[in-house]
């Protein structure tokens, strides 16, 4: 067998052993954070989350999603979501922008008393880190969720030499190893195959479990959305939409 004929095995066990990580120790953090959530529900606050480019896509996951909270919404920043800028590279550069963040929060419906959930995986750059600052500074409850081994090996691009982790009411670790590339080939000149987005995408869904659970424990029903394709999903759905439409904000 060829050594390339190997590598989706490969990839399969790194990614399998660090979503193994990632339950394993952080299991009390996911269970603060969806508790964190629920408790915000509750209390008729609203729900953010927010990544820039590769780490908008754990975020955007949550949002809109079958079998997930209807109150779950996407902190928009153009040309941060995703890949959709052009040149993609633009995206970097503007992550490295300072006060950016400030500029997108006062133009939010963030208020005091609700919840940002911040993914950066290097969590260096000037966004995540001034997004985290700014939000605390207002009274935003923050969750990071980042890989906290880059800020022992990069240096931070904000200018407090700070990292998200350090600002944050939650740090949720995702535990991916620095430069996220998990197989290595002789001839590839430099490793491959990222996994972070598959580990950040399971911790945002397990966070938004766990939330759901601690509303239903306490005798709430949590907005939940079903499949549109299923019978009887866009009536249901419907009804979840219009009964949290204050706290929707994806929605014209």
């Amino acid at each position: 067998m060829a050594e390339s004929d190997r590598l989706a095995g490969q990839y399969f066990d790194a990614a399998i052993e660090l979503l193994r990580q990632a339950r394993d120790a952080e299991g009390p953090a996911v269970t603060a954070a969806g508790r964190l959530i629920a408790d915000t529900v509750e209390a008729g606050g609203r729900v953010f989350s927010f990544g820039a480019g590769h780490s908008s896509l754990p975020a955007q996951d949550t949002v809109y999603r079958a079998g997930g909270l209807a109150v779950m919404n996407l902190l928009s920043v153009p040309g941060m979501v995703g890949v959709d800028v052009r040149p993609a590279t633009l995206g970097s550069a503007l992550e490295r922008v300072d006060g950016l963040a400030a500029a997108v929060l006062d133009t939010s419906p963030l208020r005091a008393g609700d919840v940002l959930v911040i993914i950066s995986l290097s969590g260096r750059n000037a966004l995540p880190v001034e997004m985290a600052l700014t939000a605390r500074a207002r009274g935003i409850k923050v969750v990071g969720l980042t890989s906290v081994a880059y800020a022992d090996a990069t240096a931070s691009r904000h200018a407090s030499g700070t990292f998200l982790k350090d600002h944050c009411d939650l740090v949720l670790d995702s535990r991916i190893p620095v430069g996220d590339a998990e197989l290595r080939l002789p001839g590839s000149g430099t490793p491959f195959a990222p996994a972070s987005t598959v580990v950040t995408s399971a911790i945002m869904q397990a966070v938004v479990a766990t939330a759901a659970g601690a509303l239903a424990e306490r005798g709430t029903e949590p907005p939940l959305l079903r499949s549109g394709n299923v019978d009887g999903g866009r009536e249901w759905n419907g009804r979840v939409l219009r009964e949290y439409a204050d706290r929707i904000f994806y929605q014209e």
